[in-house]
């Protein structure tokens, strides 16, 4: 009886340690892969700014630097140079501002004229139309009490005054 036990636990083991072998394996070719892909987007990137160093490079001679040891303030009699202006600079300059006012302004409107935005100022207006009613009902109940206190007030005077008094009674009526 025990001898099945211990072949049905052997095997349970060499399964389980089959599985964690799988797994294992699974996740070293899954970092496998991820480091060339890695690598590759790394070479990709590297080219990218070996290009744009190139290009800043060429940029940078064709520009008058300050530092320049052939530019001299005695230089100052000489006729100027003519300024080295790249074409995508004056374009960018003329269209791009223009094109940038006008796309920020219609990102504006769409904004505004969203129905989240428009769900917003409705929600708000309805909040403060009936928080004015209530400041008005308010005002109306106070002004109220203030004017029925006042008649009272004015009548509780004339009382005083004896201006409102009842005649006596006479004495062979009671």
């Amino acid at each position: 009886m025990e001898t099945p036990v211990l072949i049905a636990g052997a095997v349970a083991l060499l399964v389980l340690l089959a599985c964690v072998a799988l797994v294992v394996l699974r996740g070293h070719a899954e970092s496998r892969r991820e480091l060339a892909s890695a690598r590759a987007e790394t070479a990709a990137l590297r080219e990218r700014l070996d290009r744009l160093t190139e290009q800043l490079e060429r940029q940078s001679d064709s520009m008058i630097r300050v530092d320049d040891p052939a530019y001299v303030i005695t230089d100052a009699g000489s006729p100027p140079l003519e300024p080295n202006i790249p074409d995508r600079v004056v374009l960018s300059a003329t269209v791009g501002e223009p094109l940038v006012k006008v796309v920020a302004f219609g990102h504006g409107v769409r904004r505004a004229l969203s129905a989240e935005s428009r769900n917003k100022i409705r929600f708000e207006v309805r909040r403060e139309v009936r928080r004015a009613r209530k400041q008005r009902r308010r005002e109306m109940k106070d002004a109220w009490r203030r004017m029925q206190a006042e008649e009272r007030a004015a009548r509780g005077a004339a009382t005083r005054d004896g201006a409102d008094q009842t005649p006596p009674r006479p004495a062979d009526a009671a």
